[in-house]
This record gives C-alpha cells, sequence and structure tokens, in this order.
C-alpha cells in the first residue's frame, strides 16, 4: 500500500475534533470463503490485505488517538496471509482484540486466534439447513461448530458470540436460531436486519429491486417475521435480561420495523448512533470511512491516518451530518452508540457498543 507522505499539521478546529477514538474497525482482507446471498462480498477476484508495514507509520495515530478496541473485519480475517503478525502489531499497542468471522477457517487457526485475539464473533444464520443455504457452502455450519469447538479446546473460558443476519430465509427460524447458539457453545447470540439498499458490502450503486426483494420481506413474510420476533420474546425473556440474546425488546422489534419501512408501510427512522465521532473503518486497501455506509475520507497510502480524521473535509462532515434525517442513516439497519461516559473511561464493552462487521449489518 506504501508509506504515506509527510504531511502540514492538522487544522486547529474547535468543533468536531476527534481527540479519542475508542473503536477502530480493520479489514485485515478484502475477500470471503463464503457465498452469502446477502452479500457480493464473495465477488472479488483482486486479493488485498492490510500488512504490518501498511499500519506500522499509524500506530502513533493509534496512540495519540487512543484507541482502545480494535474490530478485525472483512471480508474474512481468517484468509489474511499471516494475520498473526498483524494481531500481533496490535496486541503490542495493548488494545482489545476482535474478530469478525464466518469460522470455515476457525478451526484450522484456532490456537493462532486463541493466542492473538481477545473474543470472537462468528456468523449463525439458523439451523444447519438454513444456514448451509444462507451461506451457499455444503457443511458449513458444521465446519463453524467444529471451529468454535477447537478453539474452546485450546482457550475454554474465550468469548464467542454469535450473530444472525435476519432475511427472507430465515424469518420463522429466530428461535431454532437460539437454540442452535447454545447447542454450539456460544455466549450469546445476536439478530439484526439484512441491508437491502445499501451499497456496502462490494454493491456499487445498490442492488436492482429484484435483488433487494430475494433478501427482504414481502407484505405476508413480514407479518410472519412479526409473530417470531413476538414469540421469541415470550419464551426468551430470561434469555434476553441475562444477554445470552444481546438485543433489547425494542432492539428486536426494530427488526419488524425495517423490514416494514422497506415496503413503505411506515417512515425509515435511523437508530440512536454517533459511529462517525467514536470509529472509522479502515479497509484492507487503505480507504478510511466514518462507517460501512458513508463515503470515503481518505486513503492511509498517502496520509497519516491521524489527519486522514480530523481533515477540513472530515469535520464538515461530522458538522454537517444529522443521522436523523441523514438517507443514509436512516435505513441504517444497525448503530453504534457509545455514551459519554463510555468515551470518557475508553472502555467499550460488548453491552453498549454495537460495531456494524462481517456480513451485511452484522454487529457486535
Amino acid at each position: 500500500m506504501g508509506t504515506p507522505n509527510a504531511d502540514p499539521a492538522v487544522p486547529s478546529y474547535t468543533e468536531n475534533v476527534i481527540q479519542t477514538l475508542p473503536i477502530l474497525v480493520l479489514f485485515p482482507h478484502n475477500r470471503c470463503n463464503c457465498r452469502c446471498i446477502m452479500c457480493d462480498i464473495w465477488r472479488l477476484r483482486q486479493v488485498q490485505e492490510l500488512t504490518p508495514d501498511d499500519l506500522q507509520p499509524h500506530l502513533d495515530s493509534l496512540r495519540s488517538l487512543q484507541v482502545r478496541w480494535i474490530v478485525l473485519s472483512g471480508g474474512e480475517p481468517l484468509m489474511h496471509s499471516d494475520l498473526g503478525s498483524l494481531c500481533r502489531l496490535l496486541q503490542g499497542e495493548g488494545v482489545r482484540i476482535t474478530i469478525l468471522t464466518t469460522g470455515l477457517l476457525l478451526r484450522a487457526h484456532a490456537r493462532s486466534v486463541a493466542e492473538n485475539v481477545d473474543d470472537v464473533i462468528v456468523s449463525l444464520d439458523g439451523t444447519a439447513e438454513i444456514h448451509d443455504q444462507i451461506r451457499q457452502v455444503p457443511k458449513a455450519f458444521q465446519k463453524l461448530a467444529d471451529g468454535v469447538h477447537a478453539l474452546r479446546a485450546v482457550r475454554p473460558e474465550m468469548q464467542v458470540a454469535g450473530r444472525c443476519t435476519v432475511q427472507k430465509a430465515n424469518r420463522r427460524s429466530l428461535r431454532a436460531t437460539v437454540a442452535a447458539a447454545r447447542q454450539m457453545g456460544l455466549s450469546s447470540i445476536s439478530f439484526l436486519a439484512a441491508d437491502v439498499s445499501s451499497s456496502a458490502f462490494n454493491r456499487p450503486g445498490g442492488w436492482p429491486a429484484e435483488k433487494q426483494a430475494s433478501i427482504a420481506l414481502s407484505a405476508e413474510e413480514v407479518e410472519e417475521l412479526d409473530a417470531e420476533i413476538e414469540a421469541l420474546i415470550h419464551e426468551h425473556l430470561p434469555s434476553i435480561a441475562a444477554g445470552f440474546i444481546a438485543e433489547s425488546t425494542e432492539k428486536l422489534r426494530r427488526i419488524v420495523r425495517q423490514f416494514r419501512a422497506h415496503l413503505g408501510q411506515i417512515p425509515f427512522v435511523a437508530p440512536r448512533c454517533n459511529a462517525p465521532w467514536v470509529s472509522t473503518v479502515i479497509e484492507a486497501d487503505g480507504t478510511v470511512r466514518p462507517c460501512f455506509f458513508h463515503p470515503p475520507l481518505g486513503s492511509l497510502a498517502t496520509t497519516r491516518f491521524n489527519h486522514i480524521l480530523n481533515s477540513k473535509e472530515a469535520i464538515r462532515f461530522r458538522e454537517q451530518l444529522d443521522v436523523a434525517t441523514n438517507p443514509v442513516c436512516r435505513k441504517c439497519v444497525c448503530s453504534l452508540y457509545l455514551p459519554d461516559n463510555e468515551i470518557a473511561a475508553r472502555q467499550p464493552s460488548v453491552a453498549t457498543a454495537r460495531v456494524r462487521g462481517g456480513s451485511p449489518g452484522s454487529s457486535i
């Protein structure tokens, strides 16, 4: 990717300047080994990945911004040619490292993950049959289960959470997904609506209406999902209260509202989110974005990270961004909201911070 040139001092602005950045999302690798029906990342052919040499010039920026939590997303991070070296570089900065993975390569990399990563989030889309159907990989569910088992064998206490992207194919199987998560020995499971309308996840220009309809729900199907969500809430209130199901009842019901809005039954309503002020996404080619869905702010190939984050253009973006009315934000399927006290403490937790990554709309 190259080493950035020296830049002039970051301009002095008084508003919307990022002083601390609690969360950083990195794409170590741009490609994926699944063929998920709700994502086009797997269609990428040119391999790009972030190396330790790519990040070394920006470590001073991470320190000055007091980054405390790095989430490895993508693409499939475990496809990286030397993920261990990248993780060890980041470990040297004293940050928490979370990896989002399909789980297909988890068994082969179990020891490295256990040694170099703090916690794991795997994609789980339903029962074995439904999961394999959505992932379009034979025995994907079994490979995931084997990977979790291998990881537990190396590090039994490691937190391994699941996340499920809700869509047409699994709309009636959320309770079965909870059961599958328990059977697999996961620490928790989260749910959110599939993103069908953005240009993220290798969908330049977005999907045509026909493709959107193959993932989103019809009017009849949204009623089925509504019934499934209410049954899930009724049957699993203790699991929600205990955090095994990560979403509150309100966030679970928002999934239904998201699909209703897509059908035009109700208006889109933006989630509570402060992602562009507390986090940033760095893609495998060095592109820096305020989140998955908004346009790039710059590139690590030419500019120091902290200078990108507090460039005139980046500050203007944050000044002008009204999450409640922005058309991109209003259609967002999830959110990251870090309360002021968490920012001050610089200790984000899984319970309070939501980070997108992996499959469209996935979250921590």
